[in-house]
């Protein structure tokens, strides 16, 4: 893991100015439909539409971009079940130097294709948490590369925290709420340094599937609980709240754990409805909204789409 310190506002402001060149500044889409739905205001951050797919290319290229020349030349290696491991590749392609992924067995396909695309080495590990950290560790030792975790790490929290840093100067309106998917805890934790600057009365909802609800469970104890098994169709959200996650998280964001069926339904209205084909990982900023419609009644509300890697031969429904 990264020795590094917890990043503040003024490292993602930083981050903004270092990806400015390389990232995409992704609309920001709205719905009557959906909103009649939800009884609220729903401005959706268009992270799917993201290079690479994902808002995982903003941590991603502000990491890979703050490697000073000698640490680059020896490149950088990640572990990653997708999303991140194609925007690392991505991001190190953009500046020429290697970069290696540790990808577990039963990965979706049409991520690893995105990986494997963007110029990486791919290194193959068990389903475990702990089979894909001792396999970077490995691959690290071997090649020199910089680790660039997927989540724990303050050089990707502080570039996803630039996703709500445009979508608060996008919305048109003062946000009173912010929903954001949490697996890991890069994106919410980015979000959090953002909007407790720029909007201090504006609450951050965290998503959470409820197959995989460590960050409800830590939060709610007050310490990281995250010696769980995850069971649930998001896959991007599959992994365990990182410590320095946790630590920015803790006090400054609200969870609302979601089935995967309401996800799953949630997915399938965004295609219908928006025309935006997105991942189970995003469409559950959807679903918790719907969860629990009373909540965000009559507010302003934001929500991340995180990512739109979907697996097109294998859609959570029938063909029916």
């Amino acid at each position: 893991m990264n020795e590094l310190p917890l990043p503040g506002f003024a490292e993602v402001l930083a981050a903004a100015a270092r990806i400015a060149a390389h990232a995409t500044v992704t609309p920001v889409l709205r719905s009557r439909e959906l909103d009649a739905m939800a009884g609220a205001s729903l401005h959706f951050k268009a992270e799917h539409l993201q290079r690479g797919g994902a808002f995982k290319f903003r941590g991603a290229c502000n990491a890979v971009w703050s490697l000073d020349a000698e640490q680059a030349a020896n490149g950088v290696v990640t572990h990653s079940s997708g999303n991140h491991g194609a925007a690392l590749a991505l991001a190190a392609r953009s500046r020429g130097i290697p970069c290696h992924v540790v990808v577990p067995e039963g990965a979706v396909a049409a991520k690893l294709g995105n990986i494997v695309r963007n110029g990486a080495t791919l290194w193959r590990c068990a389903p475990t948490q702990l089979a894909r950290e001792v396999e970077c560790a490995r691959v690290q030792q071997e090649t020199g590369a910089t680790l660039v975790h997927p989540y724990a790490d303050a050089r990707v929290i502080a570039g996803q925290g630039t996703a709500a840093l445009e979508l608060m100067r996008q919305a048109g309106a003062t946000l009173d709420v912010l929903v954001v998917p949490v697996g890991g805890g890069g994106l919410a934790s980015g979000t959090v340094l953002a909007v407790r600057q720029l909007l201090p009365d504006c609450e951050v909802v965290l998503a959470e599937p409820h197959g995989a609800a460590d960050t409800a469970r830590s939060l709610a104890a007050g310490e990281r609980q995250v010696d769980f098994v995850p069971d649930t169709v998001c896959d991007g959200l599959r992994g365990a709240l990182g410590w320095p996650n946790f630590a920015v998280l803790q006090g400054n964001a609200h969870v609302i754990t979601v089935d995967d069926a309401d996800t799953v339904a949630a997915m399938r209205l965004i295609w219908q409805v928006m025309k935006q084909v997105v991942e189970p990982s995003s469409a559950i900023a959807l679903a918790a909204v719907l969860a629990q419609p009373e909540r965000f009644a009559g507010r302003n509300v934001g929500l991340v789409l995180t990512g739109g890697n979907v697996d097109l031969d294998a859609l959570p429904w029938g063909q029916g």
